[in-house]
């Protein structure tokens, strides 16, 4: 009789241990999730509309258990700060334009030549990033760095401009004194212009203009009226010289150690955000084309023939960098344009 009842006070308190077992790891499964966002880009730019629909998406889908909070406009620091950050796992998620990630692997140069993609075959060049080898090419290059790419978010085609000289020729790019990145690639294609270069970190590229240290720089004209700084410029012209990304990245082991489901969620979100976030860069783009005509900003429309100098002038940046890419990722991109 003794012996049963120890027995059902055993088994009594077994079940209590399982039940209080199950509801603590219920409770941990319910534990919020704080994600923290950094990027460089202004209020209201195609980049910080994409994040903040990203965020929506993903607040959205589990239930406030996963929560983003974004610290744009350079809040954190540049690009190249915000990334080094994320691989020291002291930011959860940096976004990054594609020509400042050239410091962080070589890789990412293949994006940047000049003239290696053309707005035309913009849905092909998506659908590879999105579904095909090239976005898994580029995520294992994420992954030798320490970070995991979520988001391939849409930055556009760069177009050249000035505060003081009109652009109306191939010719009238030299002696400008040109903001670039820290890319290499985006250093050459000025260099072969005639451009003296400039290396400026986004940031501080608003003062530069004010203070005259620079008098030109290549960017979308969306970026660039959203950032103010068409209340400098006087001059443009439709070079769409290379197309850029603003890459959001994981570190690594945060990714890894999220739950399958919580990661299904960042990824699906991700994805919408994204399809979202390419429509809306073609509406703010028309936008900003708009607004620099009201300021007075004289925009120039290359010719086929100029279009073609400028091709040929930025070969020797094709030629030169094409040699330290991997070859595959490359040839990834060169597919999508046929």
């Amino acid at each position: 009789m003794r012996n049963a009842l120890f027995s059902t006070t055993l088994a009594v308190f077994a079940c209590l241990g399982l039940i209080f077992g199950a509801a603590a790891q219920g409770l941990a499964a319910e534990k919020t999730l704080n994600l923290t966002l950094g990027h460089p880009m202004a209020p209201g730019n195609n980049v910080t509309v994409g994040y903040e629909k990203f965020k929506e998406l993903v607040e959205k889908k589990s239930r406030k258990k996963i929560r983003i909070q974004i610290f744009g406009n350079c809040l954190q620091g540049s690009d190249r700060v915000t990334t080094e950050a994320a691989q020291a796992g002291t930011l959860d998620m940096s976004s990054s334009s594609s020509p400042n990630l050239a410091s962080f692997s070589k890789a990412y140069m293949a994006i940047d030549l000049p003239y290696v993609t053309d707005p035309k075959n913009q849905a092909k060049l998506y659908k590879a990033l999105d579904e095909g080898e090239l976005g898994k090419a580029l995520d294992q290059v994420a992954a030798s760095i320490g970070l995991k790419t979520i988001m391939f978010s849409e930055y556009g085609y760069r177009n050249f401009v000035s505060t003081n000289k009109p652009l109306n020729s191939v010719a009238d790019f030299k002696g400008l004194k040109c903001r670039t990145t820290d890319s290499p690639v985006e250093v050459a294609v000025a260099s072969e212009l005639g451009m003296k270069t400039a290396p400026v970190a986004w940031g501080e590229t608003y003062s530069a203009l004010t203070q005259g240290s620079v008098n030109a720089e290549g960017n979308t004209f969306s970026l660039l009226n959203d950032a103010k700084h068409s209340e400098m410029l006087k001059y443009a012209v439709n070079s769409e010289h290379n197309y850029s990304m603003h890459i959001l990245l994981m570190n690594k082991k945060k990714w890894e150690s999220l739950s399958s489901e919580q990661q299904k969620i960042i990824s699906e979100a991700a994805h919408e955000a994204l399809v979202w976030q390419r429509e809306e860069s073609v509406k703010l783009e028309k936008a900003a084309w708009k607004a620099f005509e009201s300021k007075g900003i004289k925009i120039h429309m290359l010719t086929p023939e100029q279009k073609a100098e400028l091709y040929k002038k930025t070969q020797p940046v094709r030629d030169r960098f094409s040699k330290e890419v991997p070859a595959e990722i490359l040839k990834l991109i060169q597919e999508t344009q046929m």
